[in-house]
């Protein structure tokens, strides 16, 4: 049964021995992002010890469409050594033995890192939409995993990995783009009041084109709570762009009907 979905951003920078200075400074713009990501992680394994991880894949990666090409076990380990440190983790276990694979997506990577630090006890997958992905195949993503966990008896949870524009400063990894600021706010507004509607319509190619990585997923979320009476409970832990990209972390709960 799906009891509860936490979204978190991906940057390397969260896990420590990836971020140099910034990274293990206490009360910096990283320690505060990963307070949160933390939070909203512990969130999910105190409701669910199985849970689903969601991300998004290159478009030559896959079709938008949660078959095995895209799904990676609850048996995978991967390592950071392609961000600067071989930083193993994995999907379940607290112990990461044999050999880690060096090209796990990102997404796999940070849900494996997070799930470690605050649910070393829960198994996770992760499956991976496609960045090219339609709205209609991103909702109909959410929707098909709903019903599927839904049918199960154990409670489970649901991670969704994505990240913001990646064009709101010129310091921004894709620079300026003077759309990037209003349509930010317009993501960062829909995530924090559980509007499904405004995340479903979210313009694809004006999102492609502001970098905005994690539009599948934050689609995929919406699908997710589509089939809800009313909007979720939002509870939103973190929104800003410390470094040029819109980070976004929060909670998501089946609201209740009144």
């Amino acid at each position: 049964m799906f009891r509860v979905a936490s979204l978190v951003p991906s940057p390397p920078v969260l896990v420590p021995e990836l971020g140099g200075a910034a990274g293990s400074a206490p009360d910096g713009p990283v320690a505060g992002l990963r307070a949160a990501v933390l939070r909203a992680a512990t969130e999910l394994g105190a409701a669910a010890t199985r849970w689903i991880v969601v991300g998004v894949a290159d478009p030559e990666d896959g079709t938008g469409v949660p078959v095995s090409a895209g799904v990676i076990g609850a048996e995978a380990v991967g390592t950071f050594r392609g961000y600067g440190a071989d930083v193993r983790v994995g999907l379940s276990g607290s112990v990461f033995e044999g050999p880690a694979d060096a090209s796990l997506p990102l997404a796999a990577l940070i849900g494996g890192w997070v799930r470690a630090q605050v649910a070393p006890d829960a198994v996770a997958e992760c499956r991976l939409i496609s960045a090219d992905a339609s709205a209609d195949e991103c909702l109909t993503f959410g929707r098909n995993l709903r019903a599927e966990l839904d049918a199960e008896s154990d409670a489970t949870g649901v991670l969704v990995i994505g990240d913001g524009a990646a064009t709101l400063t010129t310091a921004s990894p894709r620079y300026l783009d003077e759309r990037a600021e209003a349509a930010q706010e317009v993501l960062d507004t829909a995530l924090s009041a559980g509007d499904r509607a405004a995340l479903a319509a979210l313009d694809t190619r004006l999102h492609t084109e502001l970098e905005v990585a994690g539009r599948p997923a934050f689609q995929v979320l919406a699908g997710l709570f589509a089939v809800d009476p009313v909007d979720p409970q939002v509870e939103t832990l973190y929104t800003a762009a410390p470094f040029g990209v819109g980070y976004h972390v929060g909670v998501w709960r089946p609201g209740v009907a009144r």
